[in-house]
């Protein structure tokens, strides 16, 4: 038996078939939907871009010196700064990320590594809920938990309303990433004579890193800006924080700052007010670079 190529599919084949027929009624569909496509993301960027550039040509006049080392003036009066909003801000989103970071971290090592089954599934579901329930309903949670316990509103009580608005971002960036890691690391790590945790602290994990850099300083950036939170835990104050009382009094943060004065009618206040959101913006757009150089390192 012979095979005749001439009369064979493959030398029937027409290479001008793959050719794009600009008149085709698919071609034409997908131009109009790629169309539709680009309009709805200029939408989407258009309000975004309008907000940056309204706060950056209003706060960025008002950046000097002054406003990272003293306090806020009194209404009316010119002068001042907000150096407490921005320690205050430094030191609860410090304390929120002390709390949630190794709890997070291990959480999402326990469910990707260790757990299965209906543990894991209502874990996981009960950080997605977490995640969706408004900020202002985690600040009466921290004021239950903390304030009423304490008798105080302090920068610890802040802190820990802000862990929780942290913790199901790390713990679902942290799972995701766990997840990327290829099964075939964990089986060689095994091959070679590693058991679980040990395959888990040293391969694993390190080739995760990146991505929960990605998830902490996302968790950071939202934490910094949240505003709700801090005025049921935080609170605000025009001083310093209080170190002889180990924090346990109201401390400003940049946020309620901007809050406060941005609806008082007192033209200092409000000026203030704008150069606090830029320095939000600033510390966002920071959090994001770093964000990007610790995922451009990839391991696997």
């Amino acid at each position: 038996m012979t095979l005749d190529i001439h009369n064979s599919p493959s030398s029937r084949f027409d290479p001008t078939t793959l050719k794009r027929n600009p008149k085709s009624g698919r071609t034409l569909f997908g131009l109009i939907m790629t169309g539709v496509a680009g309009l709805f993301m200029v939408l989407a960027i258009v309000p975004l871009f309008l907000i940056l550039s309204y706060v950056i040509i209003q706060g960025i006049g008002q950046l000097q010196p002054r406003i990272f080392t003293e306090l806020p003036p009194p209404p009316l009066v010119e002068g001042g700064g907000f150096g407490n909003a921005i320690l205050g801000t430094i030191l609860m989103v410090g304390i929120g990320a002390l709390i949630s970071v190794p709890v997070g971290v291990m959480a999402a090592i326990y469910l990707s590594e260790f757990s299965n089954g209906k543990i894991a599934e209502w874990t996981r579901f009960a950080t997605n809920v977490l995640s969706g329930v408004p900020s202002i309903i985690v600040g009466v949670f921290a004021y239950a938990v903390f304030v009423l316990t304490t008798k105080s509103y302090s920068a610890w009580a802040g802190g820990f309303a802000l862990a929780v608005l942290m913790l199901p971002i790390i713990i679902r960036t942290t799972d995701e990433a766990l997840k990327l890691v290829p099964q075939e690391v964990r089986q060689a790590s095994v091959g070679l004579g590693a058991n679980d945790y040990q395959t888990v602290l040293r391969v694993v994990l390190p080739a995760a890193v990146p991505a929960i850099i990605t998830g902490v300083t996302l968790a950071v950036a939202r934490a910094a800006g949240e505003t709700a939170p801090l005025l049921f835990t935080a609170l605000f104050t025009q001083f310093w924080p209080n170190w002889k009382e180990f924090l346990m009094e109201p401390t400003a943060s940049l946020s309620v700052l901007a809050y406060n004065f941005a609806i008082v009618p007192f033209e200092n206040q409000r000026e203030l007010a704008f150069a606090a959101a830029f320095i939000l913006v600033l510390l966002v757009l920071l959090t994001s670079i770093i964000s990007r150089l610790a995922t451009a390192r990839r391991t696997y």
